[in-house]
């Protein structure tokens, strides 16, 4: 029995011959790793297959409903505006459109939204809404809403006691009154106020309050022109529509002298509000400026309500004390919020 033999079907596998041991080892399958690279280096930044994130501009959605969302510090532009209604309303209320009565309304609301829109922008840059204060001092806001409510539940309680009938109308009257009043008052009460004060002042510090009573001057006139010039056009309005009803010209005069009446209405009505408060921009004068004019005017309504209505209702010693107790705390809570501008700010009444 032979073993071995091409037929030999027990014959070991093949194995090829042994390797010369004077050849070269074979490469490395494993490349060297990169240059300073180890546990505190981080790896090699790696190409992003992601575009970057670049965010489209969206229209203007109001929050909080229409009116809350137009109640901000910023009114959008028309297109922007219905663009988010668009999106906020609902289809049915579009199709209301589409009726002809609507036709003289929506285009009219659109124009009065320009038209305000356009007043309220320069209402608010001629005066702030928030700067009637330069600093602003919580625990004077709240004395100051404190007294406020306490004058109106003394007033209220004095009115229940010994009022009469007719006293709550006079009430409401004087109440419109001092909204009538309040602006020209304040424009005769603040330079004088502040000629006191600018005599006052240190000499170092009068350059720059007579700058800002330039910028608060240019301001003022603003309100003065537009208070001025609606009654000067009304009038003429009015003149025109008596002598010239035979003109066929009259009714275009009259129109163009409508818009910058509609407009002169628009900056009044968002003007007033932002104006008095801020005494008009005349916390950028002197910080202490705007809390001796509170105390300046409340005496001098006080002396008007007196001479129009007569004194408080009730005994003479009640209505001494309301006549004379609500502007000395108006007075005392002006005079604590200057003490704190000086003893917490540094601000200065004299050089």
């Amino acid at each position: 029995m032979s073993f071995g033999g091409p037929g030999n079907p027990y014959q070991p596998p093949y194995q090829p011959p042994p390797s010369n041991p004077y050849q070269p080892p074979p490469a490395n399958p494993y490349p060297p790793p990169p240059p300073n690279y180890g546990p505190y280096v981080p790896p090699p930044p790696y190409p992003n297959p992601y575009p970057p994130y670049v965010p489209q501009p969206r229209p203007y959605v109001p929050q909080g409903g229409l009116l809350g969302g137009l109640r901000g510090a910023e009114w959008p532009p028309l297109r922007d505006l219905l663009r988010g209604l668009r999106q906020r309303v609902h289809g049915c209320a579009w199709v209301l459109l589409l009726v002809p009565c609507t036709w003289f309304v929506v285009p009219g609301l659109m124009v009065a939204y320009v038209f305000a829109r356009s007043a309220r922008v320069r209402a608010h840059r001629l005066f702030p809404p928030r700067a009637h204060r330069l600093f602003h001092d919580p625990q004077v806001t709240r004395l100051q809403k404190a007294r406020a409510l306490s004058a109106a539940a003394m007033t209220l309680a004095l009115l229940i006691a010994y009022g009469k009938p007719e006293d709550f109308g006079e009430a409401q009257e004087q109440y419109l009154m001092r909204l009538v009043v309040t602006p020209p008052l304040l424009l005769l009460s603040a330079p004088v106020v502040i000629a006191v004060l600018f005599r006052w002042a240190p000499p170092h510090a009068r350059p720059h309050m007579r700058q800002r009573v330039r910028a608060a001057g240019r301001a003022a006139l603003w309100y003065v022109g537009a208070v001025t010039a609606i009654p000067l056009i009304t009038g003429l309005v009015v003149l025109l529509e008596r002598e010239g009803l035979s003109t066929p010209d009259v009714p275009w005069f009259t129109v163009v002298l409508m818009v910058p009446l509609f407009w002169l209405l628009f900056f009044l009505a968002f003007a007033t509000g932002p104006a008095v408060r801020s005494g008009f921009n005349s916390a950028e004068v002197h910080a202490a400026l705007p809390a001796l004019l509170t105390g300046v005017l409340v005496w001098e309504f006080a002396i008007i309500s007196l001479a129009a209505g007569g004194p408080p209702p009730g005994p003479p010693v009640i209505s001494v004390l309301a006549f004379v107790g609500g502007p000395a705390s108006v007075c005392a809570v002006a005079w604590w919020e200057i003490h704190r501008l000086q003893t917490r700010h540094g601000v200065r009444l004299r050089g």
